[in-house]
This record gives structure tokens, C-alpha cells and sequence, in this order.
């Protein structure tokens, strides 16, 4: 186990310690209110943590508090992980980020893309192209999530008893397989609509690796990162220090809701969304962007493989809200950001509904985790808590301005 540390002075790297005791207030405002259980928050300059914050609890009725070896169910950001995972494969001559997805996954051999109607009565025509691995790494396959409830093909999903992304009970292959019998939204490459792509992701790197994806994440990432806490399940060591996870309670507050099964070796390995880590391990994954591609003499990536995977892919250079599938992608927050390999990138930080340097890149997980990185400033930040609320926090925007706020020199 490796534990996050402060290295140094927020004012040694040119940051401003009142703006960040601001950001602390913000945050503990939401625990003193009830509303999130506890959080960690961690800010590093030119590789240097000069910020660690821990407040509340990670276990309400335990009595349990935050602190920097927590564990943390990461959901939504194992997708970068899957993303630098594939693009291993990409520099070994293994994988082409054009590659159509049927040369490894068969099954999605001559997709069908919706033309109109719902149910039996839903009117598909062939694909004009297939989808290609870069398509799932840009989230703009055609595939989409049953969460939605914004489009006849979301109602499939359902249907197909995905309303968790996973046939209940079923593998990563499995599943995968029932992805690929349902017509997609939209014709590959025409629009961005976030959606269980990373899991075909996931699979794909299975396939072309000949290794279960927890295995290849395990020796070609977290063992060379040392990422030590990192994975898809928890050892009998590591359970006492997993964060409890909470949700909105209809009587007001939060209350314990479930969450992730780590107690063992999962069924279903996912790329999208199955990780759990501490905040050691994500800030060496940060750290490994950040530097491009190395982290303490250990290179996993080319440095312009990184900035491939950093930089906007979205349709003509649009941004999410322009080419997002409509009405589920259209939203204020979506303004001025684009959309690389499996992170989102600030294109345009006059339209961004928080303050962020062009070409800021990172993302975040449905139980209020974020992480991102700001070239321009030379900045890494990360946000961690367990909740998954029932409508936004507005917390994200104003951590962002506070920490503009903090950056002096």
C-alpha cells in the first residue's frame, strides 16, 4: 500500500493557500449539510502534491473518517485506464484505432443503425460503415446506455435487461454480444453519445491480448505505475478501507445504497466502469498523462500517443453539445468541451460553465469522483467521494473556479 502525501507549500508552485482553504469550505459545506458523507481533494503542481484535504466520513454509521488511503469506487474513470490499456496495444502493432470493431468481436459483423419507430415496430437500415475501435474510444459508435429514456434504441437496452450496462449475471463477453444485436443510434462517426462503448473497449483489448482484462490492466499498467491499490476487487486488507457508498434518501440526506460487488473477483470485468482505486493510485495515472506518457523512468506511452489521446476527435472539431445526441447531450456543460480517447478536452474556455485552461483533459465517475489535468498551468487535481445523487450537486463548477482562483504565478 501507498499512501498520498503532501510534498510541498501550495506557494512554492505558485499557488494561493487562502484560495484553497476557499475550495476546502466549499467542499465541507456539502458534508455539514448532509449532503456528501466526506471527501478527499488533492492538487499537485509540476508533479508535486501541494494540497491534500480529507473531510467527514467514509462510513457514516462506523463513524469511519476520510483518509488519504481510502479506497474509492471509481466508475466512469476506469474508462481513461481502458483507453491507455488499448493504446498499448496500438503502439505494438496489435490494434489500429481504425480497425472495424468485427475483425476482433464478430459479432458486430453488418450493424444496423436506426431510421425510425419504436419496439417491433422500429424501422433499422445497414450501416453505411462499420464501427471502428477509434469510434468507441471517442463515444461516437452509435451505441448508447439504457439510462437515457431519450430514444427508442435506449428502450432496447432495457428490453435486453441492461439497465445496469451488464445482463445480470453475464461476462464481459456475454454482454458484449447482446451490445451487439441492437441497432445503433446513429451512423458511426456522426454524432457523440456516451454509452457502453468502453466495455466493447474492454473486450476487444481481452481478444487481441489473449489476457482477461483485469490481468492486462494488473501487469501492463498498475504494476509499472504502482498503482498498488488499483483494481477490480478488494483483498481482505484492503476491504476495511473501502468508502461506503451513499445516494440521495426520499426522506432527505443520503443514505447507504449498493455499490460495486469488489468482494471478489467480479463476473463481469468492466472496461467502462469496475474499478476501484485510492487517491495514490489515480495521481500516478494523472501523473502519467501529465508527463506524457512516463512516470519515474517507466514509459508505457509515446508522449504523441498522449496528445492523440488529449486532443478533441469530436466531428469537424465540434464540441460535445453541438454533435451530442439530442436531448441527452444537451446541456450547458457541455459547452466548450471536446471529447479525445476516453477523456473530454476543453476547446474553448470562453464557453466552459467553469474557468479552465484550453486543453484541460480528464473525467469523472457517477459516484462524484473527477480528476483532470491542466497543461497550460502544469496542474492535476482529483475529487473524491461516494455518492451517486439523483440529480447534480453543482459542485464540480465551483471547485473549478476555486481552484482558477488558486493558481497566482
Amino acid at each position: 500500500m501507498a499512501q498520498l502525501r503532501q510534498e510541498v507549500d501550495p506557494s512554492e508552485v505558485g499557488l494561493d493557500p487562502k484560495a484553497l482553504d476557499r475550495l476546502d469550505q466549499h467542499a465541507a459545506h456539502f458534508v455539514d449539510e448532509g449532503r456528501l458523507p466526506g471527501f478527499l481533494v488533492s492538487v499537485a503542481r509540476h508533479g508535486r502534491v501541494a494540497h491534500l484535504t480529507t473531510h467527514g466520513r467514509r462510513d457514516i454509521a462506523a463513524g469511519l473518517p476520510v483518509e488519504p488511503d481510502t479506497l474509492w469506487r471509481i466508475y466512469s474513470m476506469t474508462k481513461p485506464v481502458t483507453a491507455v490499456a488499448a493504446l498499448l496495444l496500438v503502439e505494438e502493432g496489435r490494434l489500429s484505432l481504425d480497425d472495424p470493431v468485427e475483425r476482433h468481436l464478430p459479432a458486430f459483423a453488418e450493424p444496423r443503425v436506426y431510421v425510425e419507430g419504436s419496439g417491433a415496430d422500429m424501422v433499422t437500415r445497414p450501416a453505411d460503415g462499420p464501427i471502428r475501435v477509434r469510434h468507441l474510444m471517442t463515444h461516437t459508435s452509435g451505441l448508447t446506455f439504457a439510462f437515457y429514456h431519450s430514444h427508442p434504441v435506449d428502450a432496447l437496452y432495457r428490453a435486453a435487461n441492461l439497465d445496469s450496462s451488464v445482463v445480470p449475471g453475464s461476462t464481459l463477453a456475454e454482454t458484449v454480444d447482446v451490445y451487439a444485436s441492437l441497432p445503433l443510434q446513429f451512423e458511426p462517426g456522426t454524432q457523440w453519445n456516451y454509452s457502453v462503448a468502453s466495455n466493447v473497449l474492454g473486450r476487444i483489448i481481452e481478444v487481441v491480448s489473449g489476457q482477461p482484462l483485469d490481468t492486462f490492466f494488473a501487469e501492463r499498467i498498475f504494476g509499472p505505475l504502482k498503482m498498488t491499490d488499483a483494481g477490480f476487487r478488494l483483498t481482505d486488507d484492503q476491504a476495511p478501507r473501502l468508502a461506503e457508498l451513499y445516494g440521495d434518501a426520499d426522506a432527505g440526506g443520503i443514505e447507504p445504497i449498493p455499490g460495486l460487488p469488489l468482494r471478489g473477483r467480479p463476473r463481469f470485468l468492466s472496461g467502462s466502469g469496475g474499478m476501484v482505486a485510492s487517491a495514490h493510485d489515480v495521481h500516478r495515472f494523472m501523473e502519467l498523462l501529465r508527463r506524457r506518457g512516463e512516470l519515474d523512468g517507466v514509459r508505457l506511452l509515446a508522449p504523441e500517443t498522449v496528445d492523440l489521446m488529449t486532443s478533441n476527435h469530436l466531428p469537424g472539431g465540434a464540441d460535445l453539445r453541438t454533435v451530442g445526441s439530442k436531448p441527452a447531450h444537451d446541456e450547458p456543460g457541455n459547452d466548450g468541451l471536446g471529447f479525445g480517447l476516453s477523456v473530454s478536452v476543453v476547446i474553448d474556455p470562453t464557453r466552459t460553465n467553469a474557468p479552465a485552461g484550453l486543453g484541460t483533459y480528464g473525467w469523472s465517475g457517477v459516484a462524484t469522483t473527477t480528476f483532470w489535468v491542466d497543461p497550460s498551468r502544469d496542474l492535476t487535481v482529483q475529487f473524491m467521494t461516494q455518492l451517486r445523487p439523483k440529480s447534480s450537486l453543482a459542485l464540480y463548477p465551483e471547485l473549478k473556479r476555486l481552484l482558477h482562483e488558486a493558481v497566482v504565478d
